[in-house]
């Protein structure tokens, strides 16, 4: 099993940047990607950033050139650098693996991030 933890999340104003950790734990060795999703109230959950365990990167187009994803090496955390931060990215933040140990994804239990207007 995979065990997820996000931390980070906070009330910014517009501009202000943010950012969030995913601290893994347990079978670290199976996970294939880790990644960021977000939901906002009434709206679906969307993925926002994800990395392999060979550090390829992507982004949602809404989100790039504003944040950033990123691990170290070995990896047992995964940090989302949020800069230029607008309203429409408030929302919970849940951290995400998916592993070779079974096809659904293991989840965290998110984090709140808030951006005043």
């Amino acid at each position: 099993q995979v065990q997820l933890v996000e931390s980070g999340g906070d009330l910014v104003q517009t501009g202000g940047s943010l950012r969030l950790s995913c601290a893994a734990s347990g079978s670290i060795s199976s996970i294939n990607v880790l990644g960021w999703y977000r939901q906002a109230p009434g709206k679906q959950r969307e993925l926002v950033a994800a990395i392999s365990s060979s550090g390829r990167t992507s982004l949602a187009d809404s989100v790039k050139g504003r944040f950033t994803i990123s691990r170290p090496i070995p990896w047992n955390t995964v940090y989302l650098q949020m800069n230029s931060l607008k309203p429409e990215d408030t929302a919970v933040y849940y951290c995400a693996a998916e592993t070779r140990l079974r096809a659904a994804p293991y989840w965290g239990q998110g984090t709140q991030v808030t951006v005043s207007s």
